[in-house]
C-alpha cells in the first residue's frame, strides 16, 4: 500500500472551526423510559398501522421517489391551511432545511443570528457553512429580550434570523407582536421555526402573505413521525424557487412520502394525541412544582425545562433508575442546573417524578 508524500490528516485539511465542534450527541436508551428526545409518546391506532402496512407492502421501493413530492405537498398545504401563492419545500427534517437557507445566504461576511439559548442547530450549522453567527441572549426569564435584539439587528444586518416558536429547551413562546417588528426591522431572512406548533396557541403561516422576508419552518417529528425525518418550509414561490436548486435529489424517500400522507389524512387524531400531551403536561408542570428545589418553567411546547440542584448529579441519578431526560447544565451559562424532560405517557412521567423524587432524597 502506498502512501503520499504529504502528511495527509485532518487537522491539515479541515475547517478550523469545524475542528472545534463537538458532533451532536444522541445518548443509548435502550431499557429506559426515554424522555429525551421531545418525541409523541403514544403508538398509532391499530387501523391506521394496518393502512400504513398495506401501503410499505405496495411501495414501489425498487424506483426513486417523486421528486417533487407533489402528494405529500398538497397534504401539507390542506392541513395547515397555507395561504394562496404560498409554497413548500421538504427537508430531510428541519436540520436540512436550516443547512439549505444557511448555504443559499453564506456570501462572504454574512451573519445567521438567532436567540440564546435556543436550538443548538442554528450555531452549528453556521459554523458548517462559514458564517458569522451572533446569539442574542434572552432576559433572565427566558423572555425575549426585544431592544436587544432590534439592537443586534441594526448592528449586524443579518443575512438570515432564526426564531423558534416556541422555544427549545425554554420551551416559551414570544409574543407575536415583537416577533412582527423583528421581521419587519430585519434587512435579510426571518424564519419562525413552529417544530412545537401542535401544542402551542398560535402560528406565523397565515401571516406569510404579509412580510416579503418571512419564512415558517415545521417538521413533523414532534407531532409523532419523528421516525420519518420529514421537516418543510413554507414560503413565496420566489424564496422557495432558490433554496430548490440546493435540496439534493430524491432527499424525501419513497417510505416517508407515503406514510406521512397517510398520517396527515388522519391528521385529527394526531392533533388528539397533541391535545392529551398538552393536558399531561400542565398535570407535569405542577407535580415538578410540588417537589421542594425544583424549578419548572411554564411550557408551550412537549417538554418541560426545569432547574434543580446539582443537576448533573441528579441526571445520572434518574439513568441509573432508568429514566432518560436531556441534561443542559452547562451547555449554555444561561442553563446553569437546568435539565429537561419530554412530556410522556401518564405512566411515564408518574415513573419519572417517583425517580426525581427518589434522587433529589439521595442527594441531601
Amino acid at each position: 500500500m502506498s502512501s503520499s508524500r504529504y502528511v495527509v490528516v485532518p487537522e491539515r485539511l479541515i475547517r478550523q472551526e469545524i475542528l472545534a465542534l463537538n458532533a451532536y450527541h444522541v445518548p443509548p436508551a435502550s431499557d429506559m423510559i426515554k424522555l429525551d428526545a421531545m418525541e409523541n409518546p403514544y403508538s398509532l391506532p391499530q387501523e391506521i398501522r394496518d393502512e400504513i402496512a398495506q401501503l410499505v407492502a405496495d411501495a414501489a421501493i425498487n424506483r426513486y421517489p417523486d421528486a417533487g413530492a407533489s402528494q405529500l405537498k398538497a397534504s401539507i398545504a390542506k392541513v395547515t391551511n397555507l395561504p394562496p401563492g404560498m409554497d413548500i419545500l421538504l427537508g430531510n427534517g428541519s436540520d436540512e432545511i436550516i443547512q439549505l437557507l444557511a448555504l443559499a445566504v453564506a456570501k462572504p461576511g454574512a451573519v445567521l443570528l438567532s436567540i440564546e439559548p435556543s436550538f443548538v442547530m442554528y450555531k452549528m450549522i453556521a459554523a458548517f457553512v462559514g458564517m458569522k453567527y451572533v446569539g442574542v441572549p434572552l432576559a433572565q426569564d427566558f423572555s425575549l429580550d426585544l431592544t436587544a435584539t432590534l439592537e443586534a439587528i441594526e448592528r449586524e444586518q443579518p443575512a438570515l434570523v432564526f426564531l423558534a416558536y416556541p422555544n427549545n429547551p425554554t420551551g416559551n413562546s414570544f409574543y407575536a407582536a415583537a416577533i412582527k417588528q423583528i421581521i419587519e426591522a430585519a434587512p435579510g431572512l426571518v424564519v419562525v421555526d413552529e417544530a412545537y406548533y401542535a401544542f402551542a396557541r398560535d402560528s406565523f403561516i397565515p401571516h406569510l402573505a404579509h412580510y416579503d422576508n418571512l419564512l415558517v419552518m415545521r417538521t413533523f417529528s414532534k407531532l409523532g413521525m419523528a421516525g420519518l425525518r420529514l421537516g418543510f418550509l413554507a414560503g413565496a414561490t420566489a424564496w422557495l424557487g432558490q433554496l430548490e436548486k440546493l435540496r439534493l435529489p430524491y432527499n424525501v424517500g419513497v417510505l416517508p412520502q407515503l406514510v406521512a400522507a397517510k398520517l396527515l389524512a388522519h391528521h385529527d387524531v394526531l392533533l388528539a394525541q397533541a391535545e392529551s400531551i398538552k393536558q399531561l403536561r400542565s398535570k407535569l408542570l405542577a407535580a415538578l412544582s410540588a417537589i421542594n428545589g425544583v424549578y419548572a418553567y411554564p411550557s408551550d411546547a412537549n417538554f418541560i425545562l426545569f432547574r434543580v440542584a446539582h443537576a448533573t448529579q441528579v441526571f445520572e441519578g434518574l439513568q441509573q433508575r432508568g429514566v432518560l431526560i436531556k441534561n443542559l447544565n452547562g451547555g449554555h451559562p444561561a442553563l446553569l442546573d437546568c435539565l429537561r424532560v419530554t412530556v410522556g405517557t401518564a405512566d411515564e412521567n408518574q415513573k419519572f417524578i417517583a425517580a426525581l423524587q427518589d434522587t433529589i432524597r439521595g442527594l441531601l
